[in-house]
């Protein structure tokens, strides 16, 4: 190509590389640095770090940035809305300047919810050899403050239960340092499930965003980026199978991960030409063990998840069940991978700062306190499950894990908003009552871009009567650190004339975890037949009209028109007609 474009090299020579840089491999640092959150805020250092290890391994790294956003920042307004189709926005990004010029392999960074998806997306389609560094978690505050925990302090002090002294400690102590959010919301499990995939280096995921261990990863992705340029048959689409997946995914059942994991994977897998649905993730959650006490579904941060012994530690776990065969971008295969862990003091190292940890914060957690013995599980049948019936043809997710146990078999009266600002002012206001089925509705992708139900979920699970006692179902999704009878992704979707857009107040809706059931069951609090059912939801279809686009123009308008169902991921499918 440089001969092609004779331009490039004086173009190249002009942005500060020497004339002995443009010979050697050439790697694409690609990440989300910039002010926008403290997720990406440091990735500046491990970019040098990179770029330190590129030049050490005889190669020259270019620094490319594509900043992502953050939902914690834009939660409870419209600028929500905007989060999932940024993923979209960040592949289609690196996918443009991958391939607009040429480079041997990639190091790729990023930290939280769109940010790493968008880059797992955006690698695939590149296809050159990558490695992935992932941006780790910040530290918890005093107290083990963790941000998940300030939407609970929102509800209390909406409800008067708190003042507002208390409420702006809260705020100003829960985000004490850089890195992604201190639980297990969906920017740590997308930390855990790029080294899962074996895109990363082996016990990089999830690091403390301060730890120098951090930093010497960076350098040795920047190295192992300039070997793989080297090798062949080393590129993503070559190491990354269903195997890889499937690995994944029992990984995410142990972590007890995000729901928002049901929208990336499947979408990941889609630029490998791989189906991922919401079946796989129920397949193989079922009779899986969950393992890993941290928030929010557990007691502890995040940050002590690498102090446990990570992702590696997780997998030694359910080896049994791991297809250890498997590829991974240090040339090695996952099995040898482990092995050479237990070999090179991989978990002498985390002992170490847990000890430090606990010096620092006066506790005594052990690593078997973090991560469970595979015997001694905190649960049996893996954290999700996917739920089906007349409501949700194609399915919908709950977190059975962070749901009390009194909202896994029910039948409820349906109480549907079209709006979350009006659900929530409803639920505040006690407009609610024990036995509802609380719907927002119109919020998947076609809606208004699928934004986060957050300070809803909180509100109901932070109530000491209704937490208990009713359920939330949308075609919406939810933040990570959701906890509570919250049920999301509901397919297909109300916009897109989805049985959800024909309930009515007064329907009674079953649900069942166990018997995986999501149905509407009666109307105006009568019982109805299947066949009963069916033919009132037909004729209620006959009167029904979708809104008018909430978005008339700009990124969200092609999103309302492309976006797939949120079952199925969400992406953006550019072959609809």
């Amino acid at each position: 190509m440089r001969k092609l474009a004779p331009e490039m090299d004086p173009l190249r020579l002009g942005t500060g590389w020497t004339v002995e840089d443009l010979a050697k491999p050439q790697i694409f640092v690609e990440s989300t640095f910039g002010d926008s959150h403290p997720g990406s805020g440091h990735l500046d250092k491990l970019v040098a770090a990179a770029c330190e290890g590129i030049a050490a391994a005889g190669g020259h790294g270019a620094r490319y940035f594509c900043t992502d956003m953050c939902d914690g920042e834009s939660q409870g307004t419209d600028g929500i809305n905007y989060s999932l189709v940024s993923r979209e926005m960040i592949a289609n990004m690196i996918e443009i300047q991958a391939n607009a010029t040429p480079f041997d392999a990639g190091v790729y960074m990023a930290s939280c919810d769109k940010g790493l998806p968008g880059n797992l997306m955006g690698l695939a389609r590149v296809n050159i050899p990558a490695v992935v560094v992932t941006g780790g978690t910040m530290a918890a505050g005093p107290n083990m403050l963790t941000l998940e925990q300030l939407g609970m302090y929102s509800a209390q002090y909406e409800r008067g239960e708190i003042d507002e002294a208390k409420l702006q400690w809260a705020k100003q102590n829960a985000c004490p340092s850089c890195g992604a959010c201190s639980f297990i919301g969906t920017a740590s499990t997308m930390q855990i499930m790029a080294e899962a995939l074996g895109l990363s280096l082996p016990g990089s995921a999830l690091l403390p965003a301060t730890s120098p261990d951090l930093i010497d990863y960076a350098r040795r992705a920047g190295e192992q980026a300039v070997k793989l340029a080297h090798m062949e048959g080393m590129r993503p689409r070559d190491i990354v199978t269903l195997k890889s997946f499937e690995n994944a995914i029992l990984v995410h059942a142990a972590v007890s991960g995000s729901t928002n994991c049901l929208l990336h994977l499947p979408a990941i897998a889609h630029e490998y030409g791989i189906e991922i649905t919401g079946e796989t993730f129920d397949r193989l959650h079922r009779g899986a063990r969950y393992l890993l006490d941290v928030r929010p579904a557990g007691r502890w941060p995040a940050e002590f998840f690498y102090y446990a012994g990570g992702v590696p530690a997780i997998m030694e776990e359910i080896k049994e069940h791991l297809h250890l065969d498997v590829m991974t971008i240090t040339g090695k295969t996952l099995g040898e991978n482990l092995e050479e862990l237990k070999r090179n003091g991989f978990y002498e190292r985390c002992q170490h700062w847990l000890d430090q940890a606990n010096q620092r914060c006066g506790t005594h957690i052990t690593k078997e306190d973090i991560i469970r013995p595979y015997d001694k599980a905190i649960g049996t049948d893996g954290s999700i499950a996917i739920l089906k019936g007349n409501l949700a043809p194609e399915g919908a997710v709950i977190k059975h894990t962070a749901c009390p146990k009194e909202m896994f078999s029910a039948v409820l009266n349906a109480r549907p908003f079209d709006s979350e600002e009006a659900c929530i002012d409803a639920v505040l206001h006690h407009k609610v009552k024990p036995g509802d089925a609380v719907f927002i509705r119109y919020e998947g992708p076609k809606g208004s871009g699928m934004p986060e139900m957050f300070y809803t979920s909180e509100a109901i699970s932070s109530d000491k009567e209704l937490g208990r006692s009713i359920a939330l179902i949308t075609d919406g999704r939810f933040s990570g650190a959701s906890t509570g009878p919250v049920i999301g992704h509901c397919s297909p979707e109300a916009q897109a004339g989805g049985p959800i857009a024909l309930v009515e107040e007064g329907d009674l809706i079953q649900l069942d975890v166990k018997e995986r059931i999501l149905a509407i069951v009666g109307v105006k609090g009568e019982r109805k037949t299947p066949e009963e059912m069916d033919a009132i939801l037909a004729e209620r279809k006959k009167s029904w009209k979708p809104k008018a686009a909430k978005y008339p123009s700009g990124v969200l308008r092609l999103f309302s028109e492309l976006a797939e169902s949120p079952m199925k991921g969400a992406y953006l499918s550019y072959d609809k007609k």
